[in-house]
């Protein structure tokens, strides 16, 4: 009877244990959660280098996978691999790291996109880098794989030195010294190319004309009187990628205006009875901002007496003595600065 006993408690262990194994939540794996709640995969990550390493950026997602709106974003895991160019095998797994979480926050700010900013350094010369993110809506709702943004590596090129920006005639003639050194002394081995930056007055720089090897240019798209910033940076193009170097100082230029508009005609003076109205006819040209009206009196010089703002051809001399015998004259100023001035026109006498 005492082995019958065992044997019923031995088997009831048995069952006891299989139903631990068994029961709980009714699964062995990690729990799937819903499309609802899984983040669209980003489309947009995208990469600038510079002579600091890489800046990561990419757009939040604002759907699930199942076109639900998302609020917020918990977090971004970013993976990154580095791979040395000598050891890189096309057809062999990307060995990505641990991810780097990234934090999130809300997907819009004030009605507008947010964009995540990573900035990635410790780069290593002569490797190979991949990354790619992914959005996570909780611990557990993590998207797909981002697009791969992938690039090698190399040491930046110092700044361009030498800049001088000086105004010739109609344009504005730029030159600087080569960049034949790395940040870290060593020979820049690499194409250099050289993208020059251009500010008109206050306005901020940007991009003019495209990168290219040569240190020098001209620029003739130019407004006569305007003061132009220059600066130029030098970078290195490995194939297909460009690594941003050195930025150059800030360079200054204006090519002056320095011709004046066209002598006005057709000058008029009739008297009136508040004085001597002098009319004339307009001078064409997109500068012209007004008009000086000169006076001379019977044995004296000329005197100004009145200036007029385009479009007005008139002015009326209140100050003229009834019965002087007074001649007028009339010249065109433009919106240089300072403004160029025509020639007087002919005299014109009081008619009455």
């Amino acid at each position: 009877m005492r082995s019958v006993r065992g044997a019923c408690f031995a088997g009831t262990m048995i069952l006891g244990t299989a139903l631990l194994f068994t029961g709980g939540c009714g699964y062995k794996n990690l729990p799937v959660p819903p499309d609802t709640v899984v983040p669209e995969a980003i489309n947009d990550l995208r990469y600038t280098v510079d002579d600091g390493g890489v800046e990561l950026t990419w757009t939040y997602p604002v759907e699930t996978i199942s076109g639900d709106n998302i609020v917020a974003i918990s977090s971004f895991d970013l993976y990154r691999a580095e791979i040395a160019v000598d050891d890189y095998c096309p057809t062999c797994p990307v060995p990505y790291g641990e991810p780097i979480e990234v934090p999130g926050g809300m997907t819009q700010e004030e009605g507008q996109l947010r964009t995540a900013t990573y900035k990635a350094g410790l780069l290593k010369d002569n490797h190979k880098y991949f990354f790619k993110v992914q959005a996570r809506n909780n611990w557990w709702a993590s998207g797909a794989d981002s697009n791969i943004i992938t690039f090698v590596w190399q040491q930046p090129v110092v700044a361009p030195t030498g800049l001088t920006a000086v105004a010739a005639g109609k344009d504005i003639r730029l030159s600087w010294q080569p960049a034949t050194k790395l940040k870290d002394g060593s020979p820049a081995k690499a194409d250099v190319v050289y993208q020059l930056y251009k500010s008109a007055g206050e306005e901020d720089f940007n991009a003019w004309g495209r990168a290219s090897s040569d240190t020098s240019r001209v620029d003739d798209e130019i407004v006569k009187g305007t003061e132009y910033r220059y600066k130029v940076q030098s970078m290195t193009r490995i194939g297909k990628d460009v690594f941003e170097g050195g930025m150059s100082e800030i360079v200054t230029a204006s090519v002056l205006d320095k011709t004046p508009p066209s002598v006005p005609t057709s000058v008029k003076a009739i008297q009136t009875a508040g004085g001597v109205k002098v009319i004339w006819e307009s001078v064409r040209g997109d500068d012209v901002a007004g008009y000086n009206v000169y006076r001379k009196d019977a044995g004296k010089g000329y005197e100004k007496v009145g200036t007029v703002k385009v479009p007005y051809t008139i002015f009326e001399d209140a100050t003229a003595k009834e019965g002087a015998a007074y001649s007028y004259s009339v010249t065109a100023f433009d919106t240089a600065n300072p403004p160029n001035e025509s020639k007087k026109s002919g005299e014109a006498k009081i008619r009455p």
